[in-house]
């Protein structure tokens, strides 16, 4: 799909399909076929890059810099079909922006309505572009502060309920489980977040010193409160990364203090059962020389036998504080 804007009056505005493409200062390439990378190409004379461009990780294939085009591409986190990472690519001239995705954006769509609807001053195509990353580091930001919050709430649920017996064997184990499941998702949703982030922070000071020659003034200060930006969202992504270790850290005690738990009261049983059995088993023997065989109390008494020996290691372990 094919979007195209254009900066009349400092104010970008959509072109209609009866406008010349040749017109815009920033082109939205989301998942082009064939005749539409032909015809952006035709008309701007820029090369538009594949899925598999876009993707590469190398430094030299993200920045790069071709007779005064800057080639650039960095990783988006997107929501579809569970989070993922997708790769996306910036062509900026001093003409024009071009930008080329291959998976629906919601950063890209929410800052195109803000611009169509707002009427937000961009004179040129790197005002769009530094407004299009202002739009994604807003959008890891925003991000960051909702993990904030559900670690947050996992944090109050795992110390208030994990270990307290009023709250049951079972629903501790589910709780347990469902609680590692969830870091693992965001965790997971974190390192996408610092992907992409890394890869927004390499933009920026390759941005500013190769367009040094023709790059508005007034933008200057706008990149230096990016890269700020960038760095205190890393700072946080640091500390969300520490916390999310910590949680999984007491998750993992409580598991294990559970499965200890288990194998005490599974100890405690066989050493308390060895001292009955023995005493059955031996008055359990079939011979009539047995001393108590005859004797009218000896069914009593070895009832009181296997009783004692019950509660006297019971006793014991009560008196250690074992149990």
């Amino acid at each position: 799909m094919l979007t195209a804007f254009a900066c009349a009056a400092g104010h970008p505005t959509r072109l209609t399909a009866s406008e010349p493409l040749a017109s815009a200062s920033w082109i939205d390439l989301r998942e082009p076929s064939e005749d539409e990378v032909r015809q952006v190409t035709e008309t701007t004379g820029l090369h538009v890059p594949t899925r598999d461009e876009v993707s590469e990780i190398e430094a030299s294939s993200r920045l790069a810099m071709r007779d005064g085009v800057l080639y650039l591409s960095m990783p988006l986190l997107t929501m579809t079909d569970g989070p993922r990472v997708v790769s996306a690519g910036f062509i900026l001239s001093s003409e024009r922006l071009l930008t080329v995705r291959f998976a629906p954006s919601v950063v890209f769509d929410s800052f195109t309505a803000r611009i169509e609807d707002t009427g937000v001053p961009m004179g040129s195509a790197a005002h769009i572009l530094l407004g299009l990353l202002g739009a994604i580091i807003d959008r890891q930001a925003d991000a960051m502060e909702r993990i904030h919050a559900d670690l947050d709430t996992i944090s109050h649920r795992v110390f208030s309920l994990a270990g307290n017996s009023r709250a049951g064997r079972k629903i501790e184990d589910r709780l347990l489980r469902d609680t590692l499941a969830e870091l693992g998702r965001t965790g997971d949703l974190i390192s996408h977040i610092r992907e992409s982030l890394l890869g927004c922070v390499r933009l920026l000071p390759f941005i500013e010193t190769n367009t040094a020659t023709w790059l508005p003034k007034e933008l200057y200060p706008q990149l230096a409160t990016l890269r700020e930006d960038a760095a205190s969202i890393s700072d946080f992504d640091n500390h969300l990364t520490e916390k999310l270790q910590f949680l999984l850290d007491a998750t993992l005690g409580f598991i294990n203090i559970a499965q200890n738990d288990v194998m005490k009261v599974m100890t405690i049983a066989s050493v308390v059962g060895i001292p009955p059995v023995l005493i059955a088993g031996v008055y359990g023997m079939n011979f009539k020389n047995i001393p108590e065989y005859d004797w009218h109390w000896g069914y009593a008494f070895g009832w009181a036998m296997i009783v004692l020996t019950t509660l006297i290691p019971l006793a014991i372990f009560r008196w250690r504080k074992w149990i």
